[in-house]
């Protein structure tokens, strides 16, 4: 049986310019699954208000991270791809899906990692939706294999730790902190429904399939417990869009509430994300940074993401082996 391997993620601009980024916005918003409206609702809103409002802030974001070979996060995952011998896609960027399955040529089988330890429809399951978009019409569909997340692999939570011990050494942080992503209330109590505002479902010893914010809370846990950390690890969620309720803390407010506990030194790790990305270098090594040393810190430095760390590629090997 022939093989393809495809890693998907969200994507990215194809430029950080405010006509590139208004363009990534439009597609990326106008999914239902990223915005639950009805789409006579969504895609007016998308088009003549958010997107034109947030393109100029968010693609002067994007040129402080952006490089030479383009953003991060393709880069990264361009990399990735090539070191375990598949291809790199992107939902709402370049390459797209139907571009890596054609680069990919005929094959039997294609495994599809996404690249999101922990499930969240906007996510996982706009992935599912994109490659069956991908495949709709084609003469030949090869079966397709999808790796569930992988938020409890061994191998990722060893990566995890690897990437982030010199930050940590480096640094010698009163406290480490976790951010996850955030996901908006609504959309974590329609995928799991043991889901609890206050997190008390996160305290379950075998989080659901379906619970983010219990996968995020076990895989803190045991991310911190390979790196020595002792007692509940601290974890909070960034990257709120809009005036839903989102899961909380936020990650602001936890570092607010650090400052004035006296704590002056803070790494944070981002293990909701496989490569270093706009959220993980500006949001939270930039603009995070700012705001608690506004507020009394002293140093808060952002440990890498996985991104082609070597314990992370062999995990990757395993995780899409046949």
């Amino acid at each position: 049986m022939k093989r393809g391997v495809l890693l998907a993620n969200i994507g990215s601009p194809e430029a950080p310019t405010t006509g590139a980024v208004r363009a990534y916005l439009q597609r990326f918003l106008s999914d239902p699954r990223i915005l639950g409206m009805p789409a006579f609702v969504r895609i007016p809103l998308v088009y003549g208000f958010i997107a034109p409002l947030r393109a100029p802030k968010s693609a002067a974001a994007y040129r402080k991270v952006w490089t030479p070979a383009g953003s991060p996060l393709t880069v990264h995952g361009e990399a990735l791809a090539a070191a375990i011998g598949g291809v790199y896609a992107t939902r709402y960027g370049r390459p797209t899906f139907a571009e890596a399955i054609d680069k990919l040529g005929e094959v039997d089988e294609i495994v599809v990692l996404p690249l999101f330890p922990q499930y969240a429809a906007a996510t996982s399951g706009s992935v599912m939706d994109g490659i069956g978009q991908a495949l709709a019409g084609r003469p030949k569909v090869p079966a397709i294999r999808v790796i569930p997340p992988f938020w409890s692999d061994a191998g990722f939570l060893d990566a995890v730790a690897a990437a982030a011990k010199p930050t940590i050494a480096e640094t010698r942080p009163d406290r480490i902190v976790f951010s996850f992503h955030g996901l908006p209330e609504s959309q974590a109590k329609a995928a799991c429904e043991r889901h609890d505002s206050a997190g008390a479902c996160c305290r379950a010893q075998a989080p659901s399939p379906f619970c983010y914010r219990a996968q995020c809370v076990e895989t803190a846990r045991r991310v911190a417990s390979r790196l020595g950390v002792e007692g509940e690890p601290i974890v909070c969620f960034q990257s709120r869009l809009g005036p839903a309720t989102w899961i909380g803390p936020s990650t602001l407010a936890t570092l607010d509430k650090l400052a004035a506990e006296g704590v002056k030194r803070v790494v944070v790790l981002t293990p909701a994300f496989v490569a270093d990305c706009l959220e993980t270098l500006e949001e939270i090594g930039m603009g995070a940074r700012e705001h608690f040393i506004a507020k009394g810190g002293e140093e808060l430095r952002v440990a890498p993401c996985v991104n082609t760390h070597p314990r992370w590629v062999e995990a990757v090997k395993q995780l899409t082996a046949g």
